[in-house]
């Protein structure tokens, strides 16, 4: 829903008639943050504290673990972490390749997100 309300999701390109059809978006600029911005993410987490959220989500959660605690450490509110599909299949696609453990990976992924807040 997100996606729609910032005209950001991706649409399907029609072969037959190009002109009206819109392309997805080439990145996700349009309703993402700046990952390297850590203070912006702790300034709009802030003020969805301030406008009444129920919790903070972080997604995708794992290259983001600074973040989390960053928001523990500065907020009351309960701190969801969102394991994106990327992340789970680079998981995924290890074990079944045989490079780790895929049961011990998982767990020690969700241990860092407990960890972290």
């Amino acid at each position: 829903p997100f996606r729609e309300a910032l005209d950001s999701a991706p649409r399907a390109t029609s072969s037959q008639n190009q002109d009206t059809a819109a392309a997805p978006p080439p990145n996700k600029k349009t309703y993402q943050m700046d990952p390297a911005n850590k203070r912006e993410a702790l300034r709009e987490a802030l003020l969805d504290e301030q406008e009444g959220a129920d919790m903070l989500m972080v997604k995708p959660g794992l290259p983001y673990l600074d973040i989390i605690l960053l928001l523990k450490e500065e907020t009351q509110l309960p701190i969801a972490a969102y394991q994106v599909s990327g992340e789970y299949a680079m998981l995924k696609a290890a074990a079944l390749n045989g490079w780790i453990d895929e049961k011990a990976a998982v767990l020690e992924t969700l241990t860092c997100f407990k960890r972290a807040g």
